[in-house]
């Protein structure tokens, strides 16, 4: 370009808002990467918080709460009658037809542990662990189809383009580890959610906070190894050489994405070394293996556990485990409340169990908040699709049952309540909203705080709405 067209290029509106998109932008990333590794977080707590990191164990699918916790006998006294009218007004269902016939669950309860917690027999080791749960019988929400219900539980929006709730809390707290990503997300069950993985996509915040999905064979994380004929100090010298040319991009354009470019360039080559070591389970002694019920070198929930302790052990801030095979409709066998939830909480309920107690043994269990939970409950009423002979359960927004443990919340305790048919919630609502708000006050974050402006508003996890649910705080 001659210095004629230099000069006049120079003082454009256009060139004005870049160099100046890139000054703002540029200083506020250059602030968040110097320290979204380290201990204390990139924006810090708002007050002093109970945990200072998460497990959150994700059931994709959906359990349905009235045949694993949410006791209720009036099921079974009224199994095979058609459902009262009352249930049936302006209600829609995602598959139900005509005029449906309760359920009742063919899975025996008992209570548990000094709080008297009713735990179904399908959970005989969390039943064992029930005074360290909190268990939320009144989650509500607005969706009652897969996919947006769990973008709605972890990005605050039922539709695509919104940070996740780990993206969240890494913007707000950072991770208390350099050399390891501070939102990890590992999955089992064969499939990802219905929702894809939009549910630990960063959304609109910067890229870095997105999160990485791990896994338990092969390379954890694709593509960070060094590629064939390419030794360390030749990956090192690439890499040098990207970020020189990555800030001269930076220099010419001030996108604040090239930043996060050259950080997560740099977080993958530390990773190399960092992250086949906290993965490898193999480290760890036999008798934590027979605990968790894991299989070094195989890919299960099981193993996923053991790894999510040793990754939050490490300083990750929030890791995410999704397993899929949930969503019990009764359409034939892999799909029942009969074969295929007994082989799911078959699957599940040891290395939860394990995980509980590992934690607390390590004494860690007080400042690491566990989550539990679907995307929605389950109906009273048998969906019996297309005359199916098999026993199943729609979709049901109206009330569904989560349960927390560690982190500062209530242990031994129940928490809201529903009907006789455990349908809809009728003592202390728990609207998914509130449940976030209530997460982020945990990690000493206050809901309304936690925003990050884009195309002209401030966005934050609880949209405009949410409300702190003191009763399930210790």
């Amino acid at each position: 370009m001659n210095p004629r067209d230099a000069y006049f290029e120079s003082i454009t509106r256009r060139h004005f808002l870049g160099r100046l998109g890139a000054g703002i932008g540029g200083a506020a990333l250059a602030g968040l990467m110097g320290e979204a590794g380290a201990a204390g977080g990139v924006m810090g707590t708002h007050f002093p918080a109970r945990a200072k990191r998460v497990i959150y164990l994700h059931m994709a699918g959906s359990p349905p709460q009235m045949d694993l916790f949410d006791y209720k006998p009036a099921l079974n006294e009224w199994d095979g009658k058609l459902c009262p009218e009352e249930m049936l007004e302006k209600e829609r269902f995602a598959f139900i037809k005509g005029h449906p016939k309760i359920l009742g669950s063919p899975h025996a309860f008992a209570q548990h542990g000094e709080s008297g917690a009713w735990v179904s027999e399908l959970m005989p080791h969390l039943a064992e662990r029930a005074d360290d749960l909190l268990f939320v019988n009144s989650m509500y929400t607005d969706q009652f189809n897969h996919a947006p219900a769990q973008l709605l539980l972890y990005t605050g929006a039922p539709r695509l383009g919104r940070p996740s709730m780990g993206s969240w809390l890494t913007y707000g707290l950072g991770s208390e580890n350099q050399n390891l990503p501070g939102f990890v997300v590992l999955v089992s069950g064969d499939k990802t959610p219905s929702a894809g993985k939009s549910v630990w996509g960063s959304g609109f915040l910067p890229t870095v906070h997105q999160g990485v999905q791990c896994r338990t064979t092969g390379d954890p994380v694709l593509y960070v190894s060094d590629p064939a004929g390419m030794d360390r100090g030749t990956r090192r010298r690439s890499l040098d050489t990207l970020q020189r040319l990555n800030e001269m991009q930076y220099e010419v354009a001030g996108d604040p994405e090239t930043l996060t470019r050259i950080s997560q360039y740099e977080l993958a080559f530390r990773m190399q070394m960092s992250v086949p070591e906290v993965m490898d389970i193999g480290r760890e002694p036999a008798h934590i293996h027979a605990m968790y019920g894991a299989t070094p070198g195989a890919s299960s929930f099981a193993n996923n556990c053991l790894l999510a302790r040793r990754l939050v052990e490490q300083g990750v801030r929030f890791v995410q485990l999704f397993d899929w095979g949930w969503d019990t409709h009764g359409t034939n066998p892999s799909d029942d409340i009969v074969h295929q939830l007994p082989l799911k909480c078959r699957q599940t309920d040891r290395p939860i169990a394990a995980l509980i107690a590992d934690l607390k043994q390590r004494g860690m269990l007080d400042d690491t908040l566990i989550v539990w939970s679907g995307e929605f409950g389950r109906t009273a009423m048998n969906e019996e699709r297309n005359g199916s002979k098999y026993f199943g359960r729609d979709h049901n927004p109206h009330a569904f049952t989560i349960w927390m443990a560690g982190g500062g919340v209530k242990a031994g305790s129940t928490f809201g309540a529903t009907d006789d048919f455990g349908y809809r919630t009728v003592e202390n609502p728990v609207h998914v909203h509130d449940f976030q708000a209530t997460v982020l006050h945990l990690l000493g974050i206050d809901h309304e705080r936690l925003t990050y402006r884009f195309q002209g508003r401030d966005f934050r996890l609880t949209d405009v709405h949410g409300r702190l649910v003191n009763g399930l705080l210790a």
